[in-house]
Formats: C-alpha cells, structure tokens, sequence
C-alpha cells in the first residue's frame, strides 16, 4: 500500500509523465511485493529553482531531468528488497521514458496500518492485519 510522490522540474508531456508514473508502479508490482490494483501517486511539476539537488553528491552527474521519488510504505521491505526494487526501477524508467539511472533519486519511508485510511473514516489496513493474525493464530493453535 505505498503512496508515491514523484518531484522533477517542470516541461515533460503527458506520455513522458506516464510513462515515468507507469514504470515506477511497475517496479513496485514486480520487485516491492505490490499488488497490481494498488496504485496511488502525486506528480509534483516544479520551476527552475524550486527543486534544489546537488548535481554529484553519492551519485551522479545528475541533469535537469532529475526526478526525486518519496516513496511512503505501509510495512518494512528487506534491505535485499529494496535493492532489487531500486535496480528494477532504475531499468523500467531507462527504457521509458528514457532516464538515466543517476537522476533517479528515492526515499522509502515506512508507517503503522493505523496510519492510513482509504476513506471512509476507516483505518482499513488495521482490520486486514487483524483479521491476518486472527487467521496465524488460528493455524498455530
């Protein structure tokens, strides 16, 4: 159940930004253990000037078609995971839309099931890992 904030300077078309926001759902499907119908991103476009990076540091060269991918979690990956997560993301978006691994920058944060409701003024992930350990506790006994 991650939410994605994807940053990048302002200019890129709507088939660019797709295939940016396609690939990186992609990669979380295939290598961040996602389900498919599971998908809830924000693309932030911002001037020249409002996306500050650091054009070298632990990385680069980065290019003005660097993108900064916030990735928030709902449950701890493996450090195994995440690895295969950024190599497969860094491929997808090589081959559309066409970024160089060094502009890809991301951070993985993760919460608590109570910390996210779907509407309804329900915290829907709090029932489903009830009902998961309800079902554990059921097979050990």
């Amino acid at each position: 159940m991650p939410f994605a904030r994807i940053s990048l300077l302002k200019g890129k078309s709507p088939d660019y930004l797709g295939a940016l926001s396609g690939g990186l759902h992609q990669a979380l499907v295939e290598a961040f253990d996602v389900p498919q119908d599971d998908r809830f991103q924000v693309i932030h476009q911002l001037a020249l000037g409002e996306l500050i990076f650091d054009r070298h540091y632990l990385g680069g060269p980065r290019s003005d078609d660097f993108v900064l991918i916030q990735i928030t979690a709902g449950r701890l990956r493996s450090t195994a995971v995440k690895q295969a997560f950024y190599r497969r993301l860094v491929t997808l978006l090589a081959e559309a839309p066409g970024l160089r691994p060094a502009d890809v920058m991301v951070i993985i944060s993760t919460t608590h099931a109570d910390e996210w409701s779907f509407g309804g003024g329900e915290a829907q992930m709090v029932a489903a890992s009830d009902a998961r350990a309800e079902v554990g506790h059921a097979q050990r006994s």
